[in-house]
């Protein structure tokens, strides 16, 4: 069978970092984001008898062999097979409409809409719970991108994994005027990717006792800042979340630094913005890009602002976008 899938990237209001589990990819803590409605992954899935071998291509490029992305959609697919009760190899085909693995949650996007495809094309029927669960062991962030608005990705207590899954806070239509600008400085992908920077960091990290006692209470006031549609509490609770991330992966040594000097210009400009009474925050995941958030009233004005600084290559004015969901037009 053949299945295509899209799913939307996600920024996370209130971050995860760090794994207590690495096969099952269970977090430390738990997470808030939004779904983007502009930057999405489209993939199509087929397994057949007739494949020698699981084949992957990403963005027009073959992966194969040892390299770490086939190595990890292998694994997935091994996953989905063992749950499918098939051997059956696969091809899967997918696509970005934006850069990969340079700190835009393309991982995100990518397994959410691989496990929906995947699934489908083997003969699964997951519910939305049970789909968040397994896009999850592909990305930790994926589970959040099964789901359309703002969603919280719960870490769970249970050992199996089993009370670790995402779940939908708001509908996109619940806040239309919350808006996320996400800044491109640099389409090259992270030298330390997300893992590996994670592991550092709960390791040798002496500033994480106090990253993990302070999330609870994050997640507290970003979902009750969404609920009652508090812009202030949301944007302001979502910066000092991300700078607290960020100070824990400075503080690890040998120290994993992901800003540049134009992701330095975005937060002391977004910083003078607010001092000129033009209301926005930024947040940024393991990378150089900047979001900055904003209502919509404002947003074309701070875009533009954005563009005309040094570095900044492209912007997307994003809204809450949707759900994973099934689509007729394959890619093969």
């Amino acid at each position: 069978m053949k299945a295509t899938a899209t799913a939307n990237s996600n920024i996370a209001l209130v971050k995860y970092w760090g794994k207590r589990d690495k096969e099952l990819i269970l977090p430390m803590n738990g997470s808030v984001s939004m779904t983007l409605d502009k930057l999405f992954t489209k993939t199509t899935v087929e397994f057949s008898e007739k494949l020698a071998k699981d084949e992957f291509v990403l963005g027009g490029k073959k992966f194969a062999g040892n390299e770490d992305e086939f190595s990890e959609v292998k694994a997935f697919l091994d996953l989905v097979r063992q749950k499918a009760k098939t051997r059956a190899r696969a091809k899967v085909v997918s696509e970005n409409n934006f850069p990969t693995a340079a700190g835009l949650a393309s991982s995100a996007s990518g397994y959410a809409a691989l496990a929906l495809a995947a699934g489908k094309a083997a003969g699964l029927e997951p519910d939305a719970k049970e789909l968040s669960m397994l896009a999850r062991r592909g990305s930790g962030s994926a589970s959040r991108s099964i789901f359309g608005g703002f969603v919280e990705w719960v870490k769970g207590k249970k050992k199996d994994g089993s009370d670790c899954y995402a779940k939908q806070i708001a509908s996109p239509e619940h806040w239309p005027e919350f808006t996320m600008i996400t800044t491109i400085v640099s389409s090259a992908e992270k030298k330390v990717k997300s893992r590996a920077g994670m592991a550092q960091t709960v390791a040798n990290c002496p500033l994480y006792r106090g990253w993990l006692d302070s999330v609870d209470k994050d997640i507290a006031d970003v979902k009750k800042g969404i609920l009652q549609k508090d812009f202030s509490l949301v944007g302001r609770t979502a910066e000092h979340n991300c700078l607290k991330m960020h100070a824990t992966m400075i503080a690890t040594p040998p120290g994993i630094i992901y800003w540049q000097p134009s992701t330095m210009r975005i937060i002391h400009a977004v910083q003078a913005f607010r001092d000129e009474g033009l209301e926005c925050y930024f947040t940024i995941d393991a990378g150089p890009q900047v979001k900055v958030m904003c209502l919509q009233k404002d947003a074309k004005k701070i875009e533009a602002k954005l563009n005309a600084i040094e570095g900044v290559k492209e912007t997307h004015a994003c809204k809450a976008g949707g759900k994973a969901r099934l689509v007729q037009e394959h890619l093969f």
